[in-house]
């Protein structure tokens, strides 16, 4: 070992002993936080005051110096939002998604329940009706023809619930969900994991040899890639639902075409089955969830959904997200999709882990109603694997 370089055990002690002052210093800091909290609620202030946090990021910044400016930045970012948040414990202020979230949580059943009129896409034999029937023992099912009709169905309040598919785990999100979740007022009270597996349907005379045009969603075409490059003669062609596509060949007077689709639409449509599991990944699962035009929240439930939107700032997507960083909160699924009336803007979904009876996440709920103004609380549930 060089003469010049310092012993790591030695190096480490100097850094536990500064860890004890930047504590200490935190700490007090916090405490001089809650007589500023004092001071706003005397003189009806805000907590959030953006000119001085800008003038204190600014000072800070150049105080650290330009190796450390942007360091600098981060840190006191983080600490100006703990500030925040403890100035506003203190001060009590009040949330009103929570008010929702606790007056639901009073008025919603304990359990969730067995039978109810619930919308899905497709026709019989769709996997939102398979996932309909894991979610409900007796549901009475209305099949539409489109994501958006599942929607409507709930606004003109024909079906109490609705069951649409969010994301595949081998094709990703279903893009056209998250689109229709801005335009519709609804909450998400349960979702589910479908195990999706996709055979080859034709009718009984007809071989693998003689098809020339298969059916299905355009989803359960992207999850069987390998089997579409082993048989480039053939036309893959998207429709509305997997269900869709079986029906479609039962009724076709085709003998060339096939699709692809679930074993229970084998059955239902008297189809045969040339090929099964033919997708990508053996592990292949699909989430659904059901919605609700009322706001409901089951016993259990330790998952939550939010929609937010960002300014179109330096930071303002990590600033959001430390928001949850510093609360300890787990984002299991970060998605964006463009905003429809802003050019070049996103608003971002996320999924929350962490039980709607934490008082951390009230904390950053009524943190994101002042921070985000696109803010929209879309429910909180338990999810089941089916």
């Amino acid at each position: 070992m060089s003469d010049n370089i310092i012993p790591i055990e030695e190096l480490r002690g100097k850094i536990d002993d500064i860890d004890k002052d930047i504590v200490r210093l935190f700490k007090q800091r916090m405490d001089v936080a809650a007589g500023v909290a004092d001071y706003k609620r005397a003189n009806g202030m805000p907590v959030h005051d953006p000119a001085r946090e800008r003038q204190l990021l600014s000072k800070i910044s150049q105080m650290a110096g330009s190796e450390f400016s942007d360091y600098s930045k981060v840190l006191y970012s983080t600490i100006l939002s703990l500030s925040k948040s403890y100035q506003r414990a203190l001060l009590g202020v009040e949330s009103d998604v929570y008010d929702k979230i606790t007056k639901a949580l009073n008025e919603s059943e304990k359990m969730f329940p067995e039978t109810a009129r619930v919308a899905c896409q497709g026709v019989e034999g769709a996997y939102s009706g398979i996932a309909a029937e894991r979610l409900f023992s007796l549901p009475e099912i209305t099949y539409c023809p489109s994501f958006d009709s599942v929607f409507d169905a709930l606004d003109r309040g024909e079906c109490e619930y609705g069951v649409l598919p969010l994301e595949n785990s081998t094709a990703g999100s279903v893009v056209k969900i998250y689109d229709l979740m801005m335009h519709h007022n609804f909450n998400i009270v349960r979702s589910i994991r479908i195990k999706i597996d996709h055979c080859l349907l034709a009718k009984r005379e007809t071989k693998l040899s003689d098809i020339k045009e298969i059916f299905s969603h355009e989803q359960a075409i992207n999850q069987c890639s390998q089997f579409i490059k082993q048989h480039p003669e053939i036309k893959f062609t998207p429709v509305a639902n997997t269900a869709v596509a079986s029906k479609a060949v039962a009724l076709s007077e085709r003998t060339d075409v096939a699709a692809l689709s679930s074993r229970h639409c084998a059955e239902l449509y008297s189809l045969n089955n040339l090929a099964s599991s033919i997708q990508d990944q053996g592990n292949n699962y699909t989430r659904f969830i059901c919605i609700s035009k009322n706001l409901e929240i089951y016993p259990g439930a330790d998952k939550t959904t939010i929609m937010a939107a960002t300014g179109d700032t330096p930071g303002a997507l990590y600033q959001l997200l430390s928001l949850f960083f510093a609360h300890g909160i787990n984002i299991t699924k970060l998605e964006s999709r463009p905003m429809p009336t802003r050019d070049f803007e996103y608003i971002f979904y996320l999924d929350l882990d962490v039980s709607i009876y934490s008082p951390k996440l009230k904390t950053v709920l009524s943190e994101l109603e002042r921070y985000s103004g696109e803010f929209r609380y879309l429910g909180s549930y338990t999810e089941s694997v089916g």
